[in-house]
């Protein structure tokens, strides 16, 4: 389900959301990526373990990202209701700070260093044909 038209308060949550650039980058990413870990988005981002947490935690809140588990690990995604109002609002920003996370991520992915290489390989596979089916 895409929203085509939302209220008064979700667009504030949204507006509030873009508001923060820590909360900027991290949707970002996971608009980008798909499901990822907090310790992902500590690694690539470079803060803190409770920074990643609030702002994560203030997403949720938002109805902007969601947690799933899998095994130990919890991973973050984008809402799908979302998604396109939020891609409508990333294609206005181009900043090479946006771009470095990224290309942080592809290097981190490509090296298996991130903690979706550590969830079990017929688990991962599940992982990828979700995500298929969310960006495509």
């Amino acid at each position: 389900m895409r929203i085509k038209h939302f209220s008064l308060p979700l667009a504030a949550q949204l507006f509030q959301a873009f508001s923060d650039e820590a909360r900027l980058r991290i949707i970002h990413l996971l608009w980008r990526n798909g499901k990822m870990t907090p310790s992902d988005l500590e690694l690539i981002l470079d803060f803190s373990q409770s920074k990643t947490s609030r702002h994560l935690g203030y997403l949720r809140n938002a109805g902007i990202a969601r947690a799933n588990r899998i095994d130990q690990w919890v991973f973050y995604s984008m809402k799908e209701e979302v998604r396109g109002v939020v891609e409508q609002l990333l294609s206005l920003v181009k900043d090479p700070v946006l771009q470095q996370d990224q290309k942080i991520y592809k290097t981190l992915f490509s090296n298996r260093e991130l903690s979706l290489w550590k969830v079990e390989p017929h688990k991962r596979g599940q992982f990828f044909l979700e995500e298929m089916k969310l960006n495509h």
